[in-house]
């Protein structure tokens, strides 16, 4: 009877052990990733304005709104974001435009602030190569890759709104170059002054402010808008679509609808005060604050 009492202890202590291993380890919070890159006015991770970009300053709302994660900040380019989304890890890029191709692999939020939208920049001196297919201040992208006289430089996986994609992505591909580096725009722009591509897409504050990164004069460069795109390009969060990365969806949402978005147009509205956006042709695009 005493064996049988001692062998009943010992298997109730292999199943706690074994409960013990099997179980998620202690009440550690789920580990969130914020999957963050340099893209002005959203994103700053280098310069003078480190740290200050629209989405820079809604972080920190985000984090303490959701006490139950662990967050973590991971900067990587736009390629491996877009993978990293589509993967099963809890992941989340705070700066991302709505997709639909990404819908089955992507959660997105409300919008969190509608942006001046992506154009294409070319250097003062190709002007005259462009001036073909630019009607105002805005150029016809489609004409001007079918015509085959400029090569476009474009971030591998981002989307630059879907109008714009689509035209791209009906254009000849060997008048495509595509980067797929950890700082893109950055090796984008040193091809472009050194001609190896004639334009770049992208939102014309982060264009600026890559070129005095590198050291370029953005003084050289010329904005446009792009015919038939949206003046104003939503931005929305984006999580992994799964049942945890919904979950976060669901308390981004109601973090947003508690926030006042004149916050986020103040902040879009201090880098115009920079200088950020200036006239068409002679830099950017209209000075708007309004969204």
């Amino acid at each position: 009877m005493a064996n049988h009492a001692k062998w009943r202890g010992i298997c109730s202590g292999l199943i706690t052990s074994a409960l013990v291993l099997w179980m998620p380890a202690g009440l550690a919070a789920p580990k969130l990733i914020w999957l963050m890159r340099d893209l002005p006015p959203l994103t700053v991770r280098d310069g003078a304005q480190k740290g200050q970009g629209i989405i820079d300053r809604l972080m920190p709302a985000l984090m303490a709104g959701m006490p139950q994660y662990e967050h973590v900040i991971l900067p990587v380019n736009r390629a491996r974001a877009i993978q990293m989304l589509e993967e099963t890890s809890l992941a989340c890029d705070p700066a991302l435009v709505r997709n639909p191709a990404r819908a089955q692999s992507i959660a997105y939020s409300r919008p969190v602030i509608d942006l001046h939208g992506n154009g294409l920049t070319i250097r003062r001196e190709n002007k005259k190569l462009i001036e073909p297919f630019v009607h105002g201040d805005s150029v016809d992208l489609q004409a001007m890759l079918q015509a085959q006289t400029l090569k476009l430089g474009v971030i591998a996986k981002r989307s630059y709104g879907t109008w714009i994609d689509t035209q791209v992505s009906q254009g000849p591909a060997d008048q495509l170059f595509i980067h797929y580096g950890n700082d893109p725009l950055g090796s984008l722009l040193h091809m472009q002054n050194a001609g190896r591509v004639q334009a770049l897409l992208g939102y014309w504050p982060e264009i600026q402010s890559k070129a005095r990164q590198q050291g370029l004069a953005s003084e050289s460069l010329i904005f446009y808008r792009i015919i038939g795109a949206p003046a104003y390009q939503p931005i929305h969060i984006g999580c992994s679509n799964t049942p945890e990365g919904r979950e976060v969806i669901r308390r981004v949402n109601a973090i947003l609808a508690n926030r006042e978005h004149q916050a986020l147009n103040t902040s879009e509205g201090t880098w115009l005060e920079f200088g950020q956006v200036d006239d068409a042709q002679t830099s950017g695009p209209p000075s708007a604050t309004g969204q």
